[in-house]
């Protein structure tokens, strides 16, 4: 079985020498904040039927998300993160926002968004949520005006069978501008309802750094990842390591001055503060 490694790359690592798996080097996620998502692009609901994108916007905001339905690992990760947070939050999917999956991959059918949309709505678990929650597939022409308006760029693997690609979600407005990027696999619940907000009030948020998860794949015939890979996540450990030391390194310099610099109490006066007979 083909095994599928996550790997982290700060952006700022990714601005020097390209380490990265040829496949890799095309793959990621531009922020299109303010873009106008192309709203008549037709797809095919979990159910078969045919759908506009822009059925799901005009009155309240839209999670969206990018995946393929038949993804070995990062796309479930994407879904598990999302739902993790969503269910924390006060609001509710089909009242308050929508959430609707589009599959990159023009060979997922209805059938497969409708096997992977159940155990999602089951964990959200909210009351309705099957309304508010949406999986779409579509053809080649569809899938692409989509990722290019929302900058996500991605790479079929024909020796695997599979796409390399990138992970996060979007938050656009009720008019389907893009107002939020979230990267990663895991959400904070309160940066997301922050998010929701931000654009059920039409407002398009800032630029976010990028901390990118790609899925791609080891050598089944050794069983281990090539040296290229490897190398990527020893990187990514080494940078977590080196973030944590200097925040750890930052606060106990701010400790130390801020101990040093207090006023000290004055020593009570001799006699003062003992225990009386």
């Amino acid at each position: 079985m083909t095994g599928v490694a996550c790997l982290l790359l700060v952006a700022g690592f990714a601005r020097g020498a390209d380490a990265r798996p040829p496949i890799l080097r095309d793959v990621g996620i531009t922020q299109r904040l303010g873009n106008q998502l192309p709203l008549d692009a037709l797809f095919l609901d979990e159910a078969g039927r045919p759908v506009r994108l822009g059925q799901y916007f005009g009155t309240r905001p839209v999670v969206l998300v990018l995946a393929y339905y038949n993804c070995p690992m990062l796309c479930t990760q994407v879904f598990g993160g999302l739902v993790s947070s969503l269910r924390v939050l006060s609001f509710d999917a089909g009242k308050d926002f929508e959430v609707v999956a589009v599959s990159f991959d023009p060979r997922d059918r209805p059938a497969d968004a409708a096997a992977k949309k159940a155990p999602y709505v089951a964990s959200y678990g909210r009351p309705g949520a099957a309304s508010g929650w949406h999986f779409l597939t579509g053809s080649t022409a569809s899938i692409e005006r989509l990722t290019e308006a929302v900058g996500f760029r991605y790479k079929y693997d024909e020796s695997l069978g599979q796409f390399a690609h990138a992970s996060a979600i979007t938050v656009a407005t009720p008019g389907g501008r893009l107002s939020r990027y979230f990267y990663g696999i895991e959400y904070a619940p309160r940066d997301l309802r922050l998010g929701l907000i931000e654009a059920s009030g039409n407002r398009i948020g800032s630029p976010v750094d990028q901390i990118l998860l790609y899925c791609y794949h080891y050598d089944p015939k050794v069983g281990k990842y090539g040296a290229v890979v490897m190398n990527m996540v020893r990187l990514g450990g080494v940078a977590a390591v080196l973030i944590l030391s200097t925040f750890l390194t930052i606060m106990w310099r701010r400790d130390f001055r801020r101990d040093r610099d207090a006023p000290h109490p004055a020593p009570l006066p001799r006699g003062e503060g003992e225990g009386r007979a």
